[in-house]
């Protein structure tokens, strides 16, 4: 029963209009595009710390990839992956696919190698040696010097077309191209032999797929590195997106010390920024234009920066012009701006828990690596039944079984071997126990195994194959089953 002095409480029904919204009286609309145009960034030379370990990292890389296929080992290329042959020659390693597992290896040491030194200083690799980099570093000094610096180049695009225009766009391409074609070229000669590749090259007479992967690799390093730039890194590159996971306060990142830049404005070399309510930011916009992806870092950190510190070494010389301290922008920590810490401070919580993991995981796996390389026999071996006679009667009245044993050598060497079978009374080896392989090569050798005729119970019975290198005294057992027919 309801009490007659409550108040009462009046529902007031909720309407929502359906109409569309005007603009106000002689306003005009707006229009609102989904689609972002993209705009070419001409990112402005730099010089300075980061730059200069950027162009060595550049040199190193580019020194090994060119440089590496026409490196010798003994009488064969010292780093080829044949893949018709399905052997990996590493200078003195040979690889066969049954050794998958260092390949798994690799990839996992490539892996937490990432999340290492992500963790520790951002995106490192994306900045220095990511090959979309490298590249593109290397493409836009080929551009300068076909078309001049940042304003030049500028200026021609934006001019009407011209015999002096055409030239320098045709040297640019023609320097781009060839360099995308020797791309192409070296790296299909990591899979055949390059010396026997550019005999091809030179008479044209190239295999299709070697055709297809010059051309295709050439195609896409002329493409991502001329014309694509910044658009792999923001939009392609699936690196940029999970990278804020192995993110933390303590991660070093470039980044721009608002508190100490703000309020930023221009003024006179003279001028007293605190008189003038000023921050250290002169706001010259020098490190928007020298960022290869366009980003403005005072606007704080950004998935598509790639820590490359092109905006650091640029702030570090214009603090030096105008006569303020360095390291308004510089690699630092979310932690250290915030509590003001010194260097030192700041590298010592980088060597967090998080690292220290990574860095004991990384530890182990390099070192389980290194121990299997070093223990790893320098051959194989594979045991099958020759399926077309399981078990025979042989003369003399012995039981006869037929194998088929797969001897591969991965030495650089021939090596001889030495067949003994156990695990029976009175089994023994009936065909020839003695096999020679050549060097990296393998051989598939008939063996009889003969067992008197009362000397085992009807059934299957286990036996161990002994496969012996006589040269290095190592050997490899393997198991079996012999039959002894009902």
């Amino acid at each position: 029963m309801s009490d007659s002095n409550s108040p009462v409480k009046k529902v007031i029904p909720l309407t929502v209009s359906t109409a569309p919204i005007e603009p106000p009286p002689g306003a005009d609309p707006e229009l609102v595009s989904l689609y972002q145009s993209h705009k070419k960034i001409y990112p402005r030379s730099v010089s300075g710390v980061f730059s200069r370990w950027r162009w060595v990292l550049v040199f190193l890389t580019q020194i090994v990839f060119y440089g590496l296929p026409w490196l010798e080992w003994g009488q064969r290329q010292a780093v080829l992956f044949d893949l018709g042959a399905r052997r990996f020659y590493i200078f003195g390693l040979v690889l066969y696919p049954q050794d998958f597992i260092y390949l798994t290896g690799i990839l996992v040491i490539s892996a937490y190698s990432l999340f290492l030194f992500t963790a520790v200083a951002g995106r490192l690799w994306c900045g220095y040696a990511c090959p979309q980099t490298v590249y593109t570093e290397i493409f836009l000094w080929l551009e300068k010097l076909a078309e001049g610096d940042r304003s030049m180049r500028m200026r021609r695009d934006a001019a009407p077309w011209t015999l002096e225009k055409f030239g320098r766009k045709a040297a640019k391409q023609f320097m781009w191209i060839t360099l995308a074609l020797w791309t192409g070229f070296t790296f299909v000669g990591y899979f055949t032999p390059i010396k026997v590749l550019a005999g091809e090259f030179a008479q044209w007479n190239l295999g299709s797929w070697e055709i297809f992967w010059t051309f295709f690799y050439a195609f896409a390093t002329w493409g991502n590195a001329g014309f694509m730039r910044e658009q792999v890194c923001k939009y392609m590159c699936p690196y940029a997106r999970f990278q804020s996971a192995m993110f933390d306060k303590d991660t070093l990142v470039v980044t721009y010390d608002k508190e100490r830049g703000e309020p930023r404005g221009a003024r006179s070399k003279k001028a007293d920024p605190a008189a003038l309510n000023l921050g250290a930011c002169v706001d010259c916009s020098l490190c928007v234009q020298v960022c290869p992806t366009g980003i403005d870092i005072r606007n704080g950190l950004q998935y598509e920066c790639i820590g490359c510190g092109a905006c650091a070494d640029v702030c570090d010389t214009v603090m030096d012009k105008v006569g303020y301290a360095r390291g308004l922008v510089k690699y630092s920590t979310e932690h250290a701006l915030e509590q003001k810490w010194t260097r030192q401070q700041t590298l010592r919580h980088v060597l967090r828990p998080r690292v220290l993991i990574y860095t004991t995981i990384l530890g182990v796996v390099v070192t389980a690596m290194a121990v299997s390389l070093a223990l790893r026999l320098p051959f194989k071996v594979d045991v099958d039944r020759d399926r077309g006679s399981l078990a025979r009667i042989a003369e003399g009245g012995k039981i006869e079984n037929v194998f088929r044993i797969q001897v591969m050598n991965a030495a650089e060497s021939s090596q001889s071997f030495h067949i003994s079978v156990e695990g029976l009374p009175g089994l023994s080896v009936a065909s020839n126990a003695d096999v020679t392989v050549a060097s990296t090569e393998s051989r598939w050798v008939p063996v009889r195994l003969q067992l008197p005729y009362e000397g085992a119970e009807p059934g299957s019975h286990t036996i161990h194959f002994k496969i012996e290198a006589t040269g290095i005294g190592k050997s490899v057992t393997e198991k079996s089953v012999f039959i002894v027919p009902r």
